[in-house]
């Protein structure tokens, strides 16, 4: 007995604990907040939004590296310390101790200073540019769990209605009022209603997920309390933005110029770079001390920084071309947003009208079969 019985209570365990798992997860889910506040809780939440101030911090290291100078160098040299014949021993030694600086010549560290800053406000723009896509999207997958959740709603009262249907049209054909083919359609309006009714569960299921995975939040997110799209119309009235304000454009202009200085950089970086050096040379054997100087620069004979100078214009080049393309990108998007947002402003209206004409008809409709 013990034997046939192990396997259906083990699986009663694993079931209970199951659920258990399922109503703790359920405990511990939220409603979303209003969408300003949730936007606002975001900004310490979502992996988008991180990674563009993780950015920002990379951009501001680089810059404050830009501004070191190069280090000094110390050096100790001993010579004729070890031989044979009068060389031998330390008598006739001599020890220079000296110190080098390389001089950056041209405006090397002027440039690169110039490229870290840039750097910075293009990290910058583009991280409005992602805070803007990002509170868009966000917008858009709160509107969707919102419209999610009222078309469950409405599933929910179609398979009402659906089923009382069914019940008239079957109170009919037994009273001899209807055929039964008008059964046979009820019944198969009923289990259509059923149908779409699933599947509204499951976008709406999918609609909270992604909502809560955009955000980032610890907690799953089930209820949308404050609409969002009740306000919708109210936002874009009378708006008309400049594409040349837009975050994509201003980003992909601060790359442009970002790139401009590095051409400079790189084209100073052509320029040798001179090294001094002084110290004190010590002779052992006459016992006395003397200072030591010397300068030393490179000649340039086989490199010239040309390919990255050739590397940096074509940067340049693309930048612009990226600049050029987000401004054609942004006339577009304002000419587009603004069709879209009047065709739905008149599809809105359309289905207002048709709600209505839809309540009246089903009210008529209910009048008939009720008598």
């Amino acid at each position: 007995m013990s034997v046939i019985f192990r396997r259906p209570f083990l699986t009663a365990m694993l079931l209970g604990a199951s659920a258990s798992a399922l109503f703790a997860g359920a405990a511990i889910a939220e409603p979303a907040p209003p969408f300003p506040d949730l936007l606002r809780q975001a900004q310490a939440t979502a992996p988008r939004l991180s990674e563009a101030r993780a950015e920002i911090a990379r951009a501001e290291g680089l810059a404050r590296q830009a501004r070191a100078l190069p280090n000094p160098t110390l050096g100790v040299e001993v010579e004729n310390f070890a031989g044979s014949g009068p060389f031998k021993g330390t008598g006739l030694s001599e020890t220079t101790a000296s110190i080098e600086q390389t001089l950056e010549l041209g405006g090397k560290r002027s440039a690169r200073v110039a490229v870290g800053r840039a750097d910075v406000v293009a990290a910058r723009a583009r991280a409005a540019q992602i805070q803007g896509e990002y509170a868009f999207d966000l917008a858009a997958s709160y509107a969707e769990a919102e419209a999610s959740d009222r078309r469950l709603q409405l599933a929910t009262e179609s398979v009402g209605f659906a089923q009382e249907d069914a019940r008239v049209a079957g109170a009919l054909v037994e009273a001899g009022r209807e055929a039964d083919l008008r059964r046979v359609q009820a019944l198969a309006a009923l289990q259509a209603a059923r149908a779409a009714l699933e599947e509204a569960r499951a976008a709406r299921a999918t609609a909270f997920s992604n909502l809560t995975a955009l955000v980032g939040a610890p907690a799953p997110i089930t209820s949308i309390p404050v609409s969002l799209l009740a306000r919708a119309g109210q936002a874009f009235a009378g708006a008309s933005p400049d594409p040349l304000a837009s975050p994509a454009y201003l980003a992909a202009q601060a790359q442009r110029e970002a790139a401009a200085r590095r051409v400079r950089m790189e084209r100073l970086r052509a320029v040798p770079d001179v090294t001094v050096s002084v110290g004190a040379r010590r002779f052992e054997g006459d016992d006395a001390t003397a200072l030591v100087a010397g300068v030393s620069i490179p000649f340039p004979i086989f490199d010239r920084n040309r390919g990255n100078i050739s590397a940096a214009r074509a940067e340049l080049s693309a930048a612009e071309a990226r600049l050029n393309a987000a401004r054609l990108d942004a006339e577009a998007a304002v000419r587009s947003g603004s069709a879209r947002l009047s065709a739905a402003e008149a599809r809105l209206a359309a289905s207002q009208e048709g709600e209505r004409t839809a309540e009246e008809a089903y009210r008529l409709t209910r009048l008939g079969y009720e008598g």
